[in-house]
């Protein structure tokens, strides 16, 4: 069970919801996100994922764009040529009754030319159109699994900026409450110098510590400024809007994952049914094609001297039947499944290397997460031993019974258990996440 961080003396508690309620002055009336208000709301606008979405809608396009050519293809076409120099034939004088084997030039046709037809076109058996609907739809496929992908990592980064947001806010307010004691200190030991029962050191000491205190605020403050700004880009928010993290870390019990595939392994597996879609592609790029066409149009011809000028149109029409049979293309198709081949041997080394991974990727975040969940217990411990210490302390200085040494050592060691426990926690919450991760199951709700 990972311990709320709410540990300090009974008073630390109301303590801390006024420190966060002042603890910034521009951010009084911010609103206050949760994790999964931020989650929810980078579904909508984070850019990256946006991206991902065209994405898939993309690929939903090239499917419907694959499966469009079986569909008959109709065309208009039309061309007008002038011949300034009529094309020439040669014509056997024996036509004309003169001698055998002797030809003459003769220039044939009119220099007017138009030619228009409206032609049809459709696939009877194509193995390459087929193929490239299958491998297109295993392409979409993946893309989609890519979408989740990037989910996950946006949810990821979310989740660990958030988490970052939540300590540096709770490291803030320990600092402001190591300040009010400090303050409280400063005070005593002014009270005990104008008695002539403290020295001008021991003033001086107190001061250093506050100013050191008040320097160390400030930069933590700094941090946790560029963590939210962060958050707000991944999130996909302007800067200039208010945001805050919730103040509580609530308890979390141990869960045990169930091993499920994880995106990275169903990536590689999609991957490899799309190398070999394309190479059964490949291979049927050898097998002939058959194709139904025709054409439906007009020829005219057209002369525009007198008194001979002239335009006539006539009909031109046919239907046939067009078989393809690729004979030699230049080892062009072997060079390319050979490739593919070696792409298929590098897609199952990369599976197996993937498998080596994860299982000690596994091993080493249950371990982590284990070593973190007891680290919190301990710590936990720790800190309230060095409060009831700090009290105790503060408690015989101001009854002459502890030197101002003894509380500066005590404060300086209940702050060092104080971090340590944030510490702690932030490794837990993060080996977690890990596990979640790499166990697949980041994106389960």
């Amino acid at each position: 069970m990972l311990v709320n961080i709410h540990f300090l003396n009974k008073g630390f508690v109301g303590l801390l919801i006024i420190l966060t309620g002042l603890l910034f002055s521009k951010e009084t009336f911010a609103q206050v996100w949760s994790l999964q208000q931020c989650l929810d709301t980078a579904q909508q606008q984070n850019k990256s994922l946006l991206i991902a979405k065209n994405n898939n809608e993309i690929s939903q396009q090239k499917i419907k764009e694959a499966k469009a050519n079986l569909i008959p293809k109709l065309s208009i076409n039309a061309d007008y040529k002038y011949f300034i120099d009529l094309p020439y034939q040669f014509m056997p004088q024996a036509v004309f009754g003169g001698p055998e084997g002797q030809f003459k030039q003769v220039q044939f046709g009119v220099p007017h030319n138009i030619n228009a037809n409206l032609q049809l076109t459709m696939p009877l058996y194509n193995p390459q159109v087929y193929g490239a609907i299958q491998t297109t739809k295993i392409a979409s496929e993946l893309t989609l699994l890519q979408y989740q992908k990037t989910e996950e990592q946006i949810l990821y980064e979310i989740t660990n900026l958030y988490y970052n947001a939540q300590i540096l806010n709770y490291q803030v307010a320990f600092i402001d409450e190591n300040l009010i004691n400090a303050n409280r200190l400063l005070r005593n030991i002014q009270l005990l110098k104008e008695q002539l029962l403290a020295k001008e050191t021991d003033v001086t000491k107190i001061q250093l510590q506050v100013e050191q205190l008040t320097t160390q605020r400030e930069q933590v403050y700094s941090k946790y400024t560029q963590v939210l700004n962060a958050l707000k880009i991944t999130i996909g928010i302007r800067l200039d809007q208010d945001l805050e993290v919730e103040t509580s870390i609530t308890p979390s019990s141990i869960n045990e994952y169930t091993e499920t595939p994880s995106l990275d392994f169903r990536l590689i597996t999609k991957q490899n049914l799309l190398l070999n879609s394309e190479l059964h592609t490949l291979k049927s790029s050898r097998l002939p094609s058959l194709s139904l066409y025709g054409s439906y149009g007009q020829t005219g011809f057209g002369y525009d001297k007198t008194p001979n000028d002239f335009l006539k149109f006539y009909p031109v029409s046919f239907a046939g039947i067009q078989f393809s049979y690729p004979l030699f293309n230049g080892t062009t198709t072997s060079r390319k499944l050979n490739q593919k081949k070696l792409e298929l041997s590098n897609n199952d080394l990369q599976l197996s290397l993937l498998n080596d991974q994860t299982s000690l990727g596994i091993e080493t975040a249950k371990q982590q997460r284990s070593v973190a969940e007891r680290s919190v217990k301990t710590t936990l411990d720790q800190t309230k031993l060095a409060q009831s210490i700090y009290d105790q302390t503060l408690l015989q200085q101001n009854q002459g019974l502890a030197s101002l040494n003894d509380v500066l050592m005590a404060d300086n060691t209940l702050s060092e258990t104080q971090q340590q426990h944030i510490s702690a926690i932030v490794d837990y919450l993060k080996a977690d996440l890990d596990l979640r991760k790499i166990t697949g199951n980041l994106l389960n709700k």
